[in-house]
């Protein structure tokens, strides 16, 4: 049965985002499921919740906390507020083990324990309270949680609190965490939970509160899980949404006052804020070719993208409105379709935005001078390896050259690039690690990477759901999950990530080479003065400028070596391309040749067959 427009303004509804959502910046989940609702004739409010917390701990503390994901450290932090007395780890047995992985926040291992205890044991309980009073004072009739990463015992406490205080009220909850498995097993095994959407909640929102409103059956809404006696009982998915256009602008508001009310922001900052926006869904490399690691878009792998009109229009509603120029993409990959159509209308509009987007990374020059002239200042190309054996086995279907060439360019036209170093996949060998270490050096002129570790094993990645890819001795919940969840939990089904140890893997000391090599790149970025790799050239001649670490200096070519050096700056080029394009005589062999001696110097890098100059143009912009 259908809520009359009476029922609905009778229903108001809080949405809710708990810790540990990242504090500068608003929910785009809660946003733009307030929107929706309110465009059904609902009353919603949102309600930043990670905010307080950020602002009760101090933000410095809440930032270290939010980054350790693997981890289950913030969710650990409320178990004990969640689960009450079946928490499973009600004193601090495993922050014992944890607390020296956080030592480098300035504090001994001592001072870290003491201040985990003091935020679980004395801070959140304080802050629920608060949390809850906030709340209850709109009188809302249903209370929604969205949860992705460690969001979900900090969400369960509050729901369990709200139960409490008022068991009328309805929790609902939604979000990545509760995906396929791990929404049913919630639902079934936590009391706070009345019911979860389980997917993408644009359709089934509305018509979950469309049936809550009229007392109606729940179980009637498609994508939803609620208990019903002893057993969980789920309706089927609603089709993928294929018309991104017809969803609502996310609203913002109740993010920026709060956060200028706690004190986290000024007006003045609020141009430092990357607004998120979302103008694409799931991933059109993946859904071809998904990526042995990546365990994104769960059950909505398939692309589907806005229009760029609409994509213009959106951006230019959010600047109005919030008086921001920062944008973060949350699309996991960008519309091939925006280079011909979006970029180009922003830079035919003279738009001012800095955008930040993710892209597959076999992007040309042509292309990153295109996204720089669009406003594009932030990337995020999944690079992961500079070794194509080792990009091959993820299925990355880019080269190593084609990674370098990307951070090239980037660096040329002052495009930030965000990127790790992983390791630890079946069938790569101890050469492939040796090739980047011995690469490492010759790239500390461009952007280093912000990391360099083991992969996970993710929930829905190829690794995890094809035994035949990754020969492994055992699987199981990252043990960190044992701590937080009670026994009657099945952790195989809600945990995202997972433990693994090959059957035959490397030695340690193979990734500890190229970790020490990623961190010496990453340091040689931190003095006063960047290293730069430079060249200059003009007809028969070629000068190359070097102030890398211990390469300092100037380098000379002339005529055929010139041209070779210059003819391999735009893209990655074999021998025989080389011979071609400047039509040489000389024989592809000693083409060859000539790459193994630039490559000595530290002046190209080499992939096979494939050869890329380092150097970057003196000249700016062009």
């Amino acid at each position: 049965m259908l809520s009359t427009p009476e029922q609905r303004r009778a229903y108001p509804v809080t949405l809710v985002s708990m810790p540990f959502m990242e504090a500068y910046r608003p929910s785009i989940q809660i946003g733009l499921l307030k929107a929706i609702g309110t465009a059904n004739g609902f009353p919603v409010r949102t309600l930043h919740a990670n905010v307080d917390f950020a602002v009760r701990v101090g933000i410095d503390r809440y930032q270290l906390l939010s980054e350790h994901r693997g981890q289950q450290l913030g969710d650990w932090l409320f178990s004990l507020a969640a689960f009450g007395d079946l928490a499973p780890d009600p004193g601090s047995d495993w922050v014992d083990d944890f607390a020296g992985e956080l030592t480098g926040a300035g504090r001994s291992r001592t001072e870290m324990r003491d201040l985990l205890l003091r935020t679980r044991l004395e801070e959140v309980p304080s802050y629920l309270d608060s949390m809850l009073a906030v709340l209850v004072r709109h009188e809302p009739k249903a209370v929604g949680f969205t949860c992705t990463f460690q969001q979900n015992t900090a969400s369960f406490a509050l729901a369990r609190r709200i139960k409490q205080h008022d068991p009328g009220i309805v929790t609902i909850f939604g979000g990545a965490n509760f995906d396929s498995d791990m929404g049913v097993e919630h639902v079934r095994a936590v009391d706070a939970v009345d019911v979860a959407v389980i997917g993408e909640g644009d359709v089934a929102f509305p018509m979950l509160l469309d049936s809550l409103a009229t007392g109606g059956d729940v179980g009637s809404v498609p994508g939803v899980a609620r208990r019903v006696g002893e057993t969980v009982q789920t309706t089927p998915q609603v089709p993928l949404l294929e018309k991104l256009d017809d969803l609502p602008v996310p609203d913002y508001d109740e993010y920026f006052e709060r956060a200028e009310h706690l004190g986290l922001l000024h007006d003045s900052d609020r141009g430092d804020i990357w607004i998120p926006f979302e103008s694409a869904r799931g991933c059109w490399w993946g859904a071809k070719h998904h990526c042995t690691f990546c365990g994104l878009n769960g059950t909505s792998m398939r692309f589907r993208a806005k229009s760029a009109q609409r994509v213009f229009d959106e951006l230019a509603h959010l600047t109005r409105r919030y008086r921001g120029f920062r944008f973060a993409a949350v699309d996991n990959i960008l519309e091939l379709d925006y280079l011909k159509t979006l970029l180009p209308m922003l830079i035919d509009r003279d738009t001012d935005y800095e955008l930040f987007y993710e892209v597959k990374a076999n992007l040309t020059r042509a292309q990153l001078r295109l996204l720089a002239q669009a406003g594009v200042r932030r990337l995020q190309p999944g690079l992961e390896s500079l070794n194509s054996h080792v990009l091959r086995l993820m299925r990355k279907g880019v080269t190593a050259a084609q990674n370098v060439s990307l951070l090239r360019w980037a660096r040329y036209y002052g495009i930030q690039v965000e990127w790790n170093l992983l390791w630890g996949f079946p069938g790569e060998t101890e050469q492939d690690y040796a090739e980047q270490v011995a690469a490492v050096p010759h790239l500390v002129h461009l952007q280093p990477p912000t990391g360099a570790s083991r992969i996970w094993l993710e929930r829905f990645s190829p690794l995890f759901t094809d035994p035949g890819l990754m020969s492994r001795r055992h699987t199981g919940p990252e043990p960190s999950y044992r701590a937080v969840y009670p026994n009657g939990v099945d952790l195989d089904r809600v945990a995202y990530f997972f433990e693994y140890a090959l059957t035959d893997p490397l030695p340690d000391t193979v990734y500890d080479r190229l970790a020490d090599a990623a961190k010496d790149w990453a340091d040689a970025w931190t003095g006063s003065e960047i290293p730069s790799l430079t060249y200059s050239s003009a007809p028969g001649f070629l000068q190359i400028h070097d102030t890398r670490p211990g390469r300092q200096g100037t380098y000379c070519f002339e005529d055929t070596l010139a041209e070779i050096y210059v003819a391999c700056g735009e893209r990655p080029m074999s021998a025989r391309a080389v011979r071609d394009k400047l039509q040489l005589t000389m024989a592809v062999d000693t083409i060859q040749d000539v790459f193994g001696e630039f490559a000595q110097r530290g002046l190209m890098f080499l992939d096979g067959p494939r050869a890329l100059a380092l150097a970057l143009p003196a000249t700016p912009d062009r």
